[in-house]
């Protein structure tokens, strides 16, 4: 196993998604990043929010599990409410948007339109999923 990712689906009271444009590569993506050393997932994804969009969050629940392998690393998706704070732009995310689920914006990464499906529509169990593919960095080189 790789890095272990997590991304966070977070809805308004619109049920719009929050969503966050990077530059490097220049996609859409959920807000998320890589559990780091000694800390729990929930706790990456509470501060990938932060320091990506600007905004407090708690974790609500897990929403779906996603293996790329073999060619990208493992994925955990959690539904996140917002505590406090307006989505801003940061030195990590060049753009913020809220986007109707059935409405995403263009380029985004080609993994979250099922990742944000499964956590709109989920039950009380998290989904299972693999989605093979190539990493998002192979898609979408550096200049």
């Amino acid at each position: 196993m790789g890095v272990l990712g997590v991304s966070a689906v977070i809805l308004d009271a619109h049920g719009r998604v929050l969503l966050a444009l990077r530059d490097r590569p220049p996609i859409w993506n959920l807000p998320g990043g890589s559990v780091e050393a000694r800390e729990t997932p929930w706790a990456a994804a509470v501060r990938e929010v932060r320091e990506e969009v600007g905004i407090d969050v708690a974790v609500e629940r897990l929403t779906g599990v996603y293996d790329r392998s073999p060619d990208g690393d493992p994925v955990l998706v959690f539904s996140c409410r917002v505590l406090g704070g307006e989505p801003a732009t940061t030195a990590e995310a060049v753009q913020v948007g809220w986007f109707d689920p059935a409405d995403l914006p263009s380029p985004i990464n080609p993994y979250q339109p099922q990742r944000i499906a499964d956590a709109v529509g989920a039950g009380p169990a998290a989904v299972l999923r693999h989605q093979p593919g190539p990493s998002v960095r192979a898609l979408y080189p550096d200049p």
